[in-house]
């Protein structure tokens, strides 16, 4: 261990192990202090996201999507199968050989780059000084560094009226070591994280009900594509109850007969329900305990995000911070762009960083895809504006796939036509949205698009008759002449 780094990262999640290695690419002495601990009790780098969240979540969704499409969809391509069974246990196993490969090329991508990995709770003294204390009771030491980052992530937000218990209500980790399917299963949050464990469990099995207090499905994506996606759920059996408080949430019972008693208000009536288990997925919180000492100058905001400039600088000079903690979008790819910038930052490069083009997935099937503005926030700026939208039902790749729910649409400036936002429901989104992210990045117009070839048949084709039909003119898809441009 050396006396002092260049730079060093409290963090080993997606921002702090990003901001590691380009800083040391850039030829700087670094260290990351993480204090994450697997199920076995070992230490384990990539935060939130390789170990208890992006990762394993998307294991369980592909083999719960799996079984469903082999349960629903294989005897219509004369796929014959005979009873079908579900194996948790080594569904769990895969997940947790996926998560071990990745979380532990991260530490052999740390030994190739030069960093040492410095296991233990790290805690930010002043500029410069940075308290390190090992696991299982190594002694406390100062370490010192030019540049302190913290990259300390965030972790699921829990309620007083459904205390976790870490077994029959549990936050969204709890959720992804499920070792049998619930029978009935209850989440209170149908956001991104509600939609997506929901997706895993009743695929599976579980009788699925999710309880969302606010009115609106998904509030921050285009209100067509989150009403499609809501038909498209509730299709599969999901029961998202919207504007469902929910008012307390206790076990009861012993042994195998526990369970789990809701009361929540729906409009003016009281209602009760009762779960095998109880997801709480209501959000996420920056991770700051501890983090700090009772000295250190480091202004939070009023809901405990860490405040930083447009250099993620914190007020405290030296001391910087990027990812879940700042706030914004709480996205790994968010908080991994954060620290590559920052590294080129404090190498004295001057990096971009675009935050109108982050784009967002919910990894449900169909897949919810995003990127820019939504139709009601450019109506709200007063912005002229024009659309183009295309079902994947017009799409022969989507036919062939049997995927044929949901659509692409094209947000653009009625003047300029400049692409403003592009919002997605349907197969393999992910992957699509990622043309309209360099497509806005670069500024492009909507008619850039509808002048590329696309392959056939590729679900692209749907993004290139969307942005045909900005100006009306789709090949694949009847539409009407457009009323008097919107504004």
């Amino acid at each position: 261990m050396s006396d002092k780094y260049d730079v060093l990262v409290i963090g080993g999640g997606p921002a702090g192990y990003v901001a590691a290695i380009r800083a040391a690419q850039l030829g700087m002495q670094v260290a990351c202090i993480d204090k994450w601990l697997d199920p076995d009790d070992k230490p384990s780098l990539g935060g939130t996201c390789l170990n208890v969240g992006c990762i394993p979540s998307k294991a369980l969704l592909e083999s719960s999507e799996i079984f469903h499409r082999a349960q629903h969809e294989y005897a219509e391509h004369g796929v014959e199968i005979g009873d079908l069974g579900i194996d948790v246990p080594r569904m769990q196993k895969r997940k947790a050989k996926i998560t071990g490969e990745l979380t532990g090329g991260i530490a052999s991508l740390f030994k190739a780059n030069g960093i040492e990995w410095l296991q233990g709770h790290g805690q930010v003294q002043d500029s410069g000084k940075v308290a390190f204390k090992p696991h299982k009771g190594g002694k406390k030491q100062t370490l010192e560094a030019d540049n302190i980052v913290i990259a300390s992530g965030s972790e699921p937000v829990a309620l007083d009226i459904a205390p976790f218990d870490g077994e029959y209500i549990v936050d969204s980790s709890g959720a992804l070591a499920f070792d049998e399917v619930p029978g009935r299963l209850g989440i209170i949050g149908a956001g991104y994280i509600g939609v997506e464990l929901g997706s895993v469990w009743s695929r599976l099995g579980s009788e699925t009900v999710l309880l969302e207090a606010v009115e609106d499905f998904l509030p921050i994506a285009d209100r067509q594509i989150a009403r499609e996606a809501l038909k498209q759920f509730r299709k599969q059996d999901l029961d998202i109850r919207l504007g469902a408080r929910v008012l307390s949430a206790k076990t009861k019972g012993r042994g195998k007969n526990k369970t789990v008693v809701v009361e929540y208000e729906e409009g003016q009536d009281k209602q009760t329900a009762e779960f095998d288990r109880l997801i709480v997925a209501v959000g996420r919180r920056p991770c700051t305990d501890g983090l700090l000492a009772s000295g250190a100058r480091v202004e939070l905001d009023d809901k405990g995000f860490i405040s930083v400039n447009d250099a993620f600088r914190t007020s405290l000079p030296g001391v910087y911070a990027i990812g879940d903690v700042i706030g914004g979008p709480m996205l790994a790819h968010k908080g991994m762009e954060e620290g590559s910038v920052l590294a080129e930052i404090l190498a004295g490069q001057k990096p971009h960083i675009n935050y109108l083009t982050v784009p967002s997935v919910v990894y449900t099937a169909p897949e919810i895809a995003w990127v820019g503005k939504t139709e009601e926030q450019v109506k709200s700026e007063g912005t002229p504006y024009r659309t183009g939208t295309i079902p994947f039902a017009a799409n022969g790749r989507a036919k062939a796939l049997g995927q044929q729910a949901g659509m692409v649409k094209l947000i653009a400036h009625e003047e300029t036509d400049e692409i403003l936002g592009a919002h997605m429901l349907g197969p393999f989104v992910s992957e699509l949205i990622q043309e309209m992210v360099v497509a806005m990045e670069f500024r492009a117009s909507s008619e850039d698009i509808a002048r590329i070839i696309h392959g056939h048949p590729t679900l692209s084709e749907t993004v290139h008759e969307a942005a045909l039909a900005v100006d009306e003119r789709p090949i694949h898809v009847a539409m009407r002449r457009r009323r008097k441009a919107k504004s």
